[in-house]
Formats: structure tokens, sequence, C-alpha cells
């Protein structure tokens, strides 16, 4: 049966480079977020009004890609997903104004019918890491940021809010402020966390 896993947390807490070590260890298929692939994300940087666009083609293309994983047998490992890119970075740029409300509605119904169709995600690492952490890997980046570490609390919380709605054995909880570049602690206990979601299912 096909599995999702997916790795949530404030940009620069280190979700993608947690993901490309644990799909190797563990040969899980990977999806990434596509920053540079994105055509709206360099044009919403430059001018707010490019932000709805850019938020329903995230919200689009994550749903896309779940709905494509759903029909095979595989178990795949996602950068972040499309309850992030709604409960974190939609409702942060809502918060920020860069959305009207009746645009935020419009995501929101988009998120809402397209998770209603699709299954949510058999296993959530809800990633953590220190504020100076988060400072530093996002000055080094070269990508676009779209959110700066100035949101890290904004997003966590929203992050949270979703989370306590989620049951509990669906969430395993890292902070990785300390972890080296092949996140070594987080990746054995995610191998862990998975052994267990096999010989459940």
């Amino acid at each position: 049966m096909n599995k999702l896993i997916v790795i949530v947390g404030a940009s620069g807490a280190g979700k993608t480079t947690l993901a490309n070590a644990l799909a190797k260890k563990e040969k899980l298929d990977l999806i990434l977020e596509e920053h540079i692939e994105r055509p709206f994300q360099e044009l919403f940087k430059q001018d707010p009004k490019f932000a709805l666009a850019n938020q329903l083609d995230y919200l689009i293309l994550r749903a896309e890609q779940e709905h494509q994983l759903r029909k095979e047998n595989v178990t795949t490992l996602m950068d972040g997903g499309l309850d992030l890119d709604f409960h974190g970075f939609t409702r942060l740029f809502h918060q920020h104004g860069w959305l009207s409300d009746a645009e935020f509605d419009l995501c929101k119904r988009f998120y809402s019918l397209t998770r209603s169709l699709l299954p949510p995600p058999d296993l959530i690492i809800a990633v953590s890491a220190s504020q100076q952490t988060i400072s530093e890997r996002l000055a080094s980046r070269s990508r676009i940021n779209i959110a700066s570490s100035e949101d890290t609390k904004l997003l966590s919380q929203y992050l949270e809010e979703w989370l306590e709605n989620i049951p509990r054995e669906k969430i395993l909880r890292l902070d990785v402020s300390g972890e080296g570049i092949e996140y070594s602690k987080s990746v054995q206990a995610i191998a862990e966390k998975l052994n267990q979601l096999r010989t459940t299912s």
C-alpha cells in the first residue's frame, strides 16, 4: 500500500536537508518543493500582488503530487506539502496582508475540498530548530526565501494549531538544531518510526 510521509516546519528548520538524507538511507521516493520551477514565486518576491497566484500554484501542485502518489504502490517522502502550504504559508500571507480575506477564503475552499478527496499523510515529521540555527540557514541559502527568520514564531504557531487536530501517533517531533549534514540522529529516529508504520499496516 502507498504511504505518504511529509516533513513540515518553519523555513530554515532543515526540512530539505533532512528529506534528502532520509530518502537516501531509506530508499524512499522523494518530492521536493520545486522553488526554482514555480512560475510565480520570483514574481511574488518582487510584487505582493502575485501572492494569490503563488499560493494557488503551490496548493494545486501539491494536490497533483498527492493525487498521483495515491495511485501508485510506493512510499513517498514529501518536503513540505499541501497541509504546510495552507496552514503555514497561506495563513502567513494572510496575516501579512498579502492575501485579502476573500483571497484567503478562496485558498481555504480549495484546500478543504482537496483534503476531503485525498487521504491525509500517514506520518508527519514535525521539525524544529533554534532561532539562531534558522537565521543562519536562511542567510546561507541561494534560493528564494518566502518566509523570513522573523516569521518563524508565526509559522510555528500556525503549524501547532493544525497539528493539535492530528492523532498523536501520526506525528514525530524532532529538534534538529544540533544535527550535522547527515542528520544521523533524526534519520535513525524516523527509520524506527517507519518500521513501526510498516509493521502495523
